[in-house]
């Protein structure tokens, strides 16, 4: 079975090819590249290298967020494009577990952090259990102290993973001492093999019709149009 992997939901772009659970090919990058134009002849180069057709593959796995607006939109299009296409399935898998399989065997949780700006982060906790990543805490956009907190209630070793974590770090070493733990410069970015693996342990196939980005949350123009919306009624 081949499996292509699209994650552009941050900045690191990550595709891959894997064939019967052996990985052909893949390419990772942590520039910060416009994924609208690098994208496609990102994939277009792994079906060279490897001499696969777009025909040949027979699922598609997507990081659907959260993250980057643009960047997690661009990865469903093309993927949901891709997939409708070919007739082929569509396997939708959490941006911030890709990255938690980062740590898989770290014993203690795993929290991949992406900065959402102004002291917030998109963030998650996993255990790895039973060959499987655990949902410990809900992915979700929070406020930093607010995932501290619920970091402490746990008392364990914490693995954060991400880029996105240096930003961070001195609070959290701060805050957490000795239990916050840096994962290496080399697991610090989400590969889309581990996207594959992440979307054949789950084989939820998504309907493409129906499939839509998980952004965690809104988006800052409809939030202020909200906060205009309560200002109005609240003069009324």
């Amino acid at each position: 079975m081949i499996w292509l992997g699209i994650d552009t939901a941050n900045t690191p772009l990550s595709v891959a090819i894997v064939k019967d659970q052996e990985l052909l090919v893949e390419e990772t990058s942590a520039m910060a590249v416009n994924h609208s134009l690098r994208a496609m002849p990102a994939i277009e180069e792994l079906f060279a290298k490897t001499g696969i057709s777009p025909s040949d593959i027979d699922a598609i796995a997507v990081s659907e967020g959260p993250g980057s607006y643009t960047g997690v939109r661009i990865g469903v299009t093309i993927a949901k494009t891709l997939a409708w296409t070919l007739g082929k399935p569509l396997v939708g898998v959490s941006s911030l577990k890709v990255l938690a399989m980062n740590g898989l065997f770290f014993n203690g949780l795993i929290c991949p952090i992406v900065d959402a700006r102004r002291g917030h982060v998109y963030a998650g906790a996993y255990r790895y259990e039973g060959g499987k990543l655990i949902d410990v805490i809900e992915d979700g956009h929070y406020a930093l102290e607010e995932l501290i907190g619920l970091l402490e209630q746990r008392e364990s070793p914490i693995l954060f993973v991400g880029k996105d974590t240096a930003l961070h770090a001195q609070v959290l070493i701060e805050k957490l001492g000795d239990d916050a733990v840096t994962a290496p410069l080399h697991d610090q970015l989400p590969r889309a093999s581990s996207l594959i693996y992440a979307a054949q342990q789950s084989g939820e196939e998504a309907d493409v019709h129906t499939f839509v980005p998980e952004y965690r949350r809104i988006a800052e123009a409809e939030a202020n149009w909200l906060k205009e919306q309560g200002k109005d009624k609240g003069r009324g």
